[in-house]
């Protein structure tokens, strides 16, 4: 498992992944569909990755749009982890 990166290293970080926002000790992303139906389908495919990375994201479902948030939360914020795996989910968005 990855080492929690310092603070004032995270801007620097968050440059990689332009559509994902910095807050707190969490990184967020929210990604909007025409249909309920399209969403969890983006959810089932998160969910792939998730469980083959073995680091899962928060998910909030609503009607069209889904929201995720990756921490470590052994680490207590962020680590290199987190990161990866927004690039990896990124992958999945036109």
């Amino acid at each position: 498992m990855s080492d929690r990166i310092p603070a004032a290293e995270l801007k620097s970080w968050i440059k990689r992944i332009p559509e994902w926002d910095l807050e707190e000790k969490s990184i967020l992303r929210t990604v909007e569909f025409d249909s309920f139906m399209e969403g969890i389908d983006f959810v089932n495919n998160v969910a792939e990755i998730a469980e083959d990375a073995q680091h899962h994201p928060d998910i909030d479902i609503r009607y069209g749009s889904v929201t995720l948030s990756l921490t470590t939360h052994d680490k207590g914020g962020l680590t290199a982890s987190d990161f990866e795996m927004a690039s990896r989910i990124d992958t999945l968005i036109d």
